[in-house]
């Protein structure tokens, strides 16, 4: 059985330094051909412009007062993005851990089940915007009638089932059937968790769910093991729908900084598109089911 999954920096730092081309960065290609790729050990110390040694104790995580001028030195080194850095930061010490809303502080778990009623409410407004609440363990909590018809039917679906996680990796067939790119998704998906248990790695449920995902998901595990992060973001998503055919949708994931732990999730169509007309057709079918409070 799979153990619950903690954060390695070891781990991490490797996956970043095979990341990069050594050639890229100005560095020699050396005399003896490379036996990994990406940098060796001391090229990551020599950009950083600390010890071959200070280097080593960091990635094996034995330097718990680094300091935020090494931190920066080493992401620049690396190559790290923002959500790669706030990853690192997490990491590192806990007093810098980031929260889903970017600033600086300890988090703990990832809050409340619980969704507001003025939340319910807003969504439930959204007649013609798909939208979902889900928690960091990416358990949905709550939905509007679009939002519970665009891919999953969420109504239909026991509590602990609806997990979009949970669907994607353990359900592959029926989620390979609804994204077309289901391989950059689930890439995604495994990069966005990572984030969340950066900041949340006492989070019970987030363990759970990883730990679940590592032991019954080979593809998962794939994913996991790239060291990829991303934080909540934007972007287009491509679903084929078994009634409304092929969708379009910019999603936001926009954390609710009142709730901790808890993303706002809404779709929308470009105005004119097919999309926008086949989510008309999913409204005037789709019937309003109430949604459980937790």
């Amino acid at each position: 059985m799979v153990t619950r999954p903690e954060p390695d920096i070891s781990a991490f730092l490797k996956a970043r330094r095979a990341a990069l081309d050594p050639a890229e960065l100005g560095l020699p290609a050396g005399i003896n051909r490379r036996r990994v790729p990406g940098l060796r050990r001391e090229e990551a110390a020599q950009l950083a412009g600390i010890s071959v040694d200070y280097y080593t104790r960091i990635e094996q995580g034995r330097t718990p007062n680094i300091s935020d001028s090494v931190l920066d030195a080493v992401a620049r080194a690396l190559r790290l993005t923002d959500s790669e850095y706030a990853y690192l930061r997490d990491l590192t010490f806990p007093g810098r851990r980031t929260s889903t809303t970017g600033t600086q502080g300890t988090t703990g778990a990832t809050g409340s089940q619980q969704v507001r009623q003025g939340i319910r409410l807003l969504i439930d407004a959204m007649e013609d915007v798909p939208a979902y609440v889900c928690s960091a363990a990416m358990d949905v909590l709550a939905w509007n009638t679009l939002g519970g018809q665009v891919s999953y039917d969420f109504a239909a679906l026991e509590p602990r089932e609806r997990n979009l996680a949970r669907l994607y990796f353990l359900d592959e067939e029926q989620s390979r059937s609804l994204y077309p790119e289901w391989e950059a998704g689930g890439e995604y998906m495994a990069a966005t968790l990572r984030a969340d248990v950066g900041r949340h790695p006492d989070d019970p449920a987030l363990g759970a769910l990883i730990a679940d995902l590592l032991e019954h998901s080979a593809q998962f595990r794939r994913c996991w093991d790239q060291q990829h992060v991303r934080g909540l973001c934007y972007g287009v998503k491509h679903i084929t729908h078994p009634v409304a055919g092929e969708l379009w949708l910019h999603y936001e994931s926009l954390p609710l900084p009142s709730d901790p732990g808890q993303t706002l999730v809404t779709f929308t169509a470009e105005p004119g598109s097919s999309t926008e007309k086949a989510l008309r057709l999913l409204a005037t079918r789709a019937t309003p089911q109430p949604v459980p409070s937790h």
